[in-house]
């Protein structure tokens, strides 16, 4: 037996933690992790990397993304550069000028804090393209941006009443403003030239090729399925798996249609069997619970404050009837599947953990390994629950940071002691609970490192000032385990996300080791080498 390949000279994050040692490859596997059995099953045929003191590390996993939808942002007016009205206004300009062929102006990715209040208005966009319909998401993609055009064609006006799950927003005088909330958005979405397979298959190796260049070898794809008139990437995963263009190693989210109940779940079961093809399975299925705090959709247990900080009487949206979210989770876990909620509110994380804990009653300890993505406001009370219930928190650290959209559109309507209470990664692995990352891109930065930075600096790469919730900071180590072991544990990838002989060979090579500097330098670290399988995906140019 020869190896294929053997890292050496360098640092190996191990599940012991950071070991100098060798690791050799062969048939895709990792075959030792000791440097004397490493270096005898070298010869030849083996390709020797010199880690010259960088960090070899398991293959990063997002356990959170949406990969089709950012790569056709991508190909479309993306704004996501954009960090001041001025900047947004003109980059639209900038396209619509590009694309006079383009019956619609689509794309988006603008920042909420870019514009007062979080909400552009109809007449900005009318004043750039008033002769075509424009219809813009904005970079959380719970909230869009649309001319009069477009909603005179989807035919809003101040008489449309707001659907169940969002609403339009409205001036003094009742006329729609241009913004579009949560289920108000598909009234526009539904009327956009959909993508075609060949466009989708292309956004999604695009994606995948920037996913690598950041070290991802596997994720899960948080919505498999139609929502809100969004791509349903689902023949383009299949086709890039039967063609073996799918490098990655993927789960997808089947999509809960929330205008309906457990009637779908037999429709559920098919897609699963459907969608299941080399790399590519279908094992898990999407429960969004609530929208997000910023537009006061996240379901909260108290009500939002309002500008003078006197309590409303909003608390939020519940999407999903809580009264019968537990009997849909525990068919659903029954039947195997893996429940993923969208849990952002308070009020969200604990229907989700009720409803876990309903599942685990009725149907015993079993290995569906339940995740709540999001968990922005956690009731002290819920915090161990996690650990009890085997749930997973899937954390997306780099929303964690003091930053205009959390300082100015989230914390004063939160008020002091529940804000307080936002993204507690420390206390949650305090608690034993098991944390899997993601990003949510489009949403924002698919980078790791990012995002590993804030999960231990509470603080944005590159940025000064206050930390955000000091005590909720995580070491080096513990965010690094939930980009890898922990995202491998949500997506039942076993034999991934660690370095140990008998695990597949998904590695990283950074161009650095982030151990050997200070803390405030690991966001600036990036990715040499990039291995799926012993295959290497990704080299960058002075690797």
């Amino acid at each position: 037996m020869q190896a294929d390949l053997l890292f050496t000279g360098g640092p190996v994050l191990t599940p012991q933690g950071p070991v100098t040692t060798s690791v050799a490859v062969v048939g895709g596997r990792i075959a030792a992790v000791k440097d004397t059995e490493a270096h005898a099953l070298t010869g030849p045929r083996t390709e020797v990397v010199n880690l010259a003191g960088r960090l070899l590390l398991p293959g990063f996993q997002d356990a959170h993304i949406h990969p089709v939808p950012a790569g056709l942002e991508l190909t479309q007016c993306d704004l996501t550069g954009a960090r001041t009205a001025e900047e947004t206004l003109a980059a639209v300009r900038a396209y619509a000028d590009a694309h006079p062929e383009r019956e619609w102006i689509t794309g988006g990715g603008w920042s909420m804090e870019a514009f007062e209040g979080g909400m552009p208005t109809k007449e900005l966009l009318d004043g750039l393209v008033p002769d075509r319909p424009v219809y813009l998401p904005n970079r959380d993609h719970h909230g869009a941006w649309a001319n009069s055009r477009a909603l005179e064609l989807a035919g809003i006006t101040r008489d449309t009443p707001d659907p169940a799950d969002g609403r339009f927003e409205r001036d003094a005088s009742g006329e729609p403003t241009g913004m579009l909330q949560e289920g108000a958005m598909q009234y526009v979405g539904r009327l956009t030239p959909a993508a075609t397979p060949a466009d989708r298959l292309a956004a999604l190796l695009h994606a995948q090729r920037h996913l690598h260049a950041l070290g991802i070898t596997a994720w899960q794809d948080a919505l498999v399925g139609d929502f809100l008139g969004m791509d349903d990437p689902s023949e383009a995963y299949l086709a890039a798996a039967r063609d073996g263009s799918l490098t990655a190693r993927v789960v997808g989210a089947l999509w809960w249609d929330r205008e309906r109940g457990a009637e779908q779940i037999p429709e559920l079961v098919e897609r699963r069997a459907a969608l299941s093809h080399g790399r590519f399975r279908a094992g898990s299925v999407k429960l969004m619970l609530d929208g997000v705090a910023e537009t006061g959709t996240a379901a909260l247990l108290d009500p939002y404050l309002d500008g003078c900080g006197c309590a409303t009487a909003n608390r939020g949206t519940s999407f999903i009837d809580p009264a019968r979210l537990p009997s849909y989770v525990t068919e659903l876990d029954a039947l195997g599947f893996q429940c993923h909620f969208h849990a952002l509110g308070d009020r969200a994380v604990r229907d989700a953990l009720d409803a876990v804990e309903a599942a685990r009653k009725a149907n015993g300890t079993s290995d569906t390994r339940p995740h709540l993505a999001h968990l922005q406001v956690v009731h002290p009370d819920d915090v161990p629950r996690f650990a009890q219930l085997g749930a997973t928190a899937n954390i997306q650290p780099l929303w964690a940071a003091h930053e205009p959209q959390m300082d100015e559109l989230t914390i004063p309507f939160l008020g002091s002691e529940r804000a307080a209470r936002q993204y507690p990664f420390g206390a949650l692995l305090r608690s034993g609970a098991t944390l899997a990352a993601g990003s949510d891109w489009p949403v924002s930065s698919p980078d790791p490192m990012e995002g590993i930075h804030v999960a231990v600096n509470r603080v944005v790469p590159g940025g000064s000032g206050p930390v955000f919730l000091p005590d909720e900071r995580i070491g080096l180590t513990a965010a690094l385990t939930a980009y890898t072991a922990g995202s491998a544990y949500a997506n039942h990838l076993d034999d991934t996300g660690s370095v140990r002989p008998g695990a597949l060979a998904d590695l990283v090579v950074l161009d650095r080791d982030p151990y050997a500097g200070p803390p405030e330098a690991i966001g600036g670290t990036r990715v040499a080498l990039t291995y799926v399988g012993g295959e290497r995906v990704f080299a960058a140019p002075d690797a």
